[in-house]
């Protein structure tokens, strides 16, 4: 269905994939192995047309039977690609918070031209596949993270790709939600026929798949069949987990259509934003109330406040124009200035003026 060879990619120095051939058959599910840094994730995004190789060929049989090459396509070309024929999930599932999980999960197909009730109507069947009825109206905030990986997952079945690329996967949740997710993953591509390509570190989800590609430094150093993937996924439907049904519906029905002349149900009403959902305690136990914070008493006592400065007085505005003047304070003349005048000694001050002959101040005569 899908086959790569020799691809080989650089960026600047460093060799990210060197001489890499693969095969991926339709139905199947494979998983790509390997340390951070082997050039997983390139060999994942050559193989989607997200970016173009140094050198080798991706092609493709697409459903009409016609023969695509990948790598070699225009940018228009392999964004036709991979809208129509590709589904990503991603680590962090990359939804859009302002948007309900409906419209995220319905995002692909109003981008591809689809009226929006029926894009929500396929997402709704979906999400119900998925074992996330009702929560239809919630928004990737209102919640958990199990949840919302679900809700990328039916955002990458909507337009019935025929490869799904996962990368990481289950990288963000905890081994229960993990099982969870892998398990709706799982059911929803190979248990359908479709191929289901997963990049991972993490064992037992690769265990899960038909088969195990290990890479290093570029280059594919394994590849074998998984002979536990059977016996694992059969036993992760009986573990208590949610898993939603994997077994294919009848040809020419797809598992959200609803009975023939009946009309499916409308999505549940918007719940009002930042509504929190029911708070799901860790480990099954119940949430603990959670006591305010005792308040203690704090006898605070009455702060000693320094004495306020005294402002000095504003200055006192000039008389408005013909009132009579104050005359100033009486100055000392100034000190003899010129040839012969005596200097200025410790002690020395000025004579006051002299009154006229006769005349007297308030001491006597002069």
């Amino acid at each position: 269905m899908l086959s790569a060879r020799n691809l080989d990619k650089r960026y600047g120095t460093t060799t990210a994939l060197r001489d890499v051939s693969l095969d991926l058959v339709q139905g199947s599910s494979v998983a790509i192995m390997g340390a951070s840094g082997s050039g997983k994730t390139t060999l994942m995004h050559v193989l989607a047309g997200i970016i173009r190789p140094d050198s080798g060929s991706v092609s493709m049989t697409d459903a009409q039977g016609r023969n695509v090459e990948v790598a070699s396509a225009s940018e228009r070309d392999r964004t036709a690609l991979r809208r129509e024929s590709f589904g990503f999930v991603f680590q962090q599932g990359l939804l859009i918070p302002e948007l309900t999980a409906v419209e995220n999960a319905a995002l692909p197909l109003m981008l591809g031209g689809v009226e929006r009730a029926e894009a929500e109507r396929i997402a709704a069947g979906w999400l119900d596949a998925l074992g996330l009825a009702g929560l239809y109206g919630r928004r990737i905030g209102e919640l958990s993270g199990g949840q919302a990986q679900r809700v990328a997952v039916a955002r990458a079945q909507v337009t019935n790709p025929a490869i799904v690329f996962a990368d990481e996967p289950t990288g963000a949740l905890d081994s229960e939600t993990g099982v969870e997710v892998m398990s709706a993953l799982l059911g929803t591509t190979s248990g359908m026929g479709r191929t289901l390509l997963v990049v991972t570190h993490d064992p037992n989800v690769a265990a899960r798949c038909d088969r195990t590609v290990q890479m290093r430094d570029g280059v594919l150093i394994a590849d074998q069949a998984s002979p536990d993937a059977a016996q694992a996924s059969h036993s992760a439907g009986e573990d208590g987990s949610d898993a939603p049904a994997s077994a294919p519906e009848p040809a020419g029905r797809r598992p959200f259509d609803a009975p023939q002349g009946q009309t499916p149900a409308a999505p549940n009403p918007q719940a009002p934003y930042g509504q929190a959902p029911h708070p799901q305690a860790p480990y099954g136990q119940a949430p603990h109330p959670q006591a305010p914070a005792p308040q203690i008493p704090y006898p605070q006592a009455p702060y000693p406040q320094p004495p306020y400065p005294q402002q000095a007085p504003y200055p006192q505005q000039a008389p408005p124009y013909g009132a009579p003047q104050m005359p100033p304070p009486y100055q000392w003349p100034p000190a003899p200035e010129g040839p012969g005048a005596p200097g200025l000694g410790d002690g020395y001050r000025p004579a006051p003026p002299a009154f006229p002959a006769g005349e007297q101040d308030a001491g006597g005569p002069r």
